[in-house]
């Protein structure tokens, strides 16, 4: 059978960087990795509770947590930073107040910043919440990723790949549906393309949404 891996590790130091920057010893590595998932969960429900965009979405493409011994520098990319900028000072401090308490990090300074992403419907994260809104308010899935990979094709990107799995449009028997516009080389390293997987939560269960993006070649 096909192996399969995932595009983002697989390309790692070639085309594709690291999202979290830090050493930490072999015994402490754990914790390190504990506290990344802390971070970008807390934010992330901070900006769910917070923010709504009128589909549903969050925006967040991706946070990078870069640490060194007494700062934790935090970068969130979003593709809709209005949302947080609006009132920013408030919103960024409170945000940093909800991590630190999360973290209780004494000695460490935490430090949070927001980042524009130039065309958000060209990365799969934002892509993939916007799919997720549509499925839940029962768009069908043919359509839905349609109206997906044309988002895409404005932000002029190569290819895309789409994939919906699950009980789509509420049949009994769960199936994988797909679509693909353009090229997608998934065994090129050079090729530089942006991958995430999602679920979604519908009424009749849950969904996997997969989304490659072929960016460019380096």
């Amino acid at each position: 059978m096909g192996q399969k891996i995932n595009p983002l590790g697989f390309r790692l130091g070639t085309t594709q960087s690291h999202h979290s920057l830090w050493f930490a010893q072999p015994k402490k590595y754990s914790e390190g990795l504990e506290e990344d998932k802390k971070i970008r969960d807390c934010i992330k429900n901070y900006v769910q509770k917070n923010i709504r965009i009128s589909s549903g979405m969050e925006g967040i493409a991706r946070i990078e947590i870069q640490k060194r011994i007494d700062l934790i520098q935090i970068i969130i990319y979003m593709g809709f930073p209005k949302l947080l900028i609006e009132d920013k000072p408030r919103r960024v401090e409170e945000l940093q107040m909800n991590v630190q308490k999360e973290l209780n990090c004494v000695n460490r300074k935490l430090n949070i910043a927001i980042t524009r992403i130039s065309n958000p419907y060209g990365d799969p994260n934002i892509l993939a919440e916007f799919i997720a809104g549509q499925l839940k308010n029962r768009v069908s899935c043919r359509k839905a990723m349609k109206k997906a990979i044309e988002l895409t094709e404005q932000a002029n990107t190569k290819g895309i790949q789409v994939q919906i799995a699950g009980r789509i449009d509420g049949k009994e028997i769960a199936r994988v549906e797909w679509s693909r516009e353009g090229r997608v080389p998934l065994q090129t390293i050079e090729a530089k393309i942006d991958y995430c997987s999602y679920t979604v939560r519908t009424i009749y269960g849950v969904l996997g949404i997969k989304i490659w993006i072929f960016v460019d070649e380096e």
